[in-house]
């Protein structure tokens, strides 16, 4: 598994990890081993957040004596990320994670209370030894701006955004802007939201060429080709040990220059929209 820090001096991440949204409607022993067989293949980076219903405990339950092996990470609500409103919720996410500290504090996206405030709960949440590094999700360039301008260089570890083949406007600014800065950029939702491209479609026949060529799945392939740059991470969510195990090999899997041209022209990124698209 390919390994990369978000910024510069922090810890190595999986550029495969593992999402949690929705991992609690499902089987609960069937979403622990996937989590658990996810961890053994080295997809160590584990994505969750406050609102990801019981996705928590669950993941606690998955990561029970082998905490020092995970890169965790948890988001604050926008409606809870005032100064102290931020250091309740990461108590409480402590709490429902039974552990002393994330790996990686995340804002959800942005909401109305100031930045300054939760970039002060995430200082004093740091400086407690209760997280050990912060960043933001959904975040597009004037936001970032913002952040950068109350926090400083250096300290946004990372931007998770939507990210997939068939919706890349994160390319026209935020990567771009994520790659000056020293930020890593986390996809969440890699396969789109039940939109993978058909194999029957000419791209999704591309994508299956390419995979034959590798030995590999589509999805795999998809998931190379998105996390193609050091700066770039995805964290796809999986039911099943069989997926996460599918999953894991797309860390080992590097596309030639002419496989990413050839999917660049198939999955074009289209016209700057307007705002950033989000789920």
């Amino acid at each position: 598994m390919k390994r990369h820090p978000f910024a510069a001096g922090g810890p190595p991440v999986p550029v495969i990890g593992q999402g949690t949204w929705y991992i609690d409607h499902g089987d609960r022993a069937t979403a622990i081993a996937a989590l658990r067989r996810g961890i053994d293949l080295g997809m160590t980076h584990i994505d969750t957040a406050e609102m990801y219903g019981d996705a928590e405990p669950v993941v606690a339950e998955a990561m029970a004596g082998r905490r020092d092996d995970v890169f965790l990470v948890s988001k604050v609500l926008p409606s809870n990320a005032s100064r102290r409103g931020t250091i309740t919720a990461c108590e409480r996410s402590l709490k429902r994670l039974k552990t002393d500290r994330l790996d990686c504090y995340l804002l959800h996206w942005r909401g109305s209370i100031p930045l300054a405030e939760t970039v002060a709960a995430f200082e004093e949440l740091a400086g407690a030894g209760k997280i050990r590094s912060w960043g933001v999700s959904n975040f597009d360039v004037d936001d970032l701006d913002e952040m950068l301008d109350v926090a400083g260089e250096g300290k946004i570890t990372c931007n998770q955004v939507l990210y997939h083949l068939q919706e890349r406007a994160i390319e026209h600014a935020v990567i771009p802007w994520c790659e000056a800065h020293g930020t890593g950029v986390v996809a969440y939702s890699p396969f789109g939201h039940n939109d993978f491209p058909s194999p029957h479609s000419k791209p999704g026949q591309l994508l299956q060429q390419i995979a034959e060529a590798h030995r590999a799945t589509a999805r795999q392939v998809a998931l190379a080709f998105l996390t193609r740059r050091p700066s770039l991470f995805a964290i796809p969510k999986a039911g099943s040990p069989a997926h996460v195990a599918d999953n894991a090999a797309a860390g080992n899997l590097t596309l030639g220059d002419d496989e990413i041209a050839r999917l660049d022209k198939a999955f074009p990124r289209g016209p700057k929209p307007r705002g950033l698209p989000m789920l």
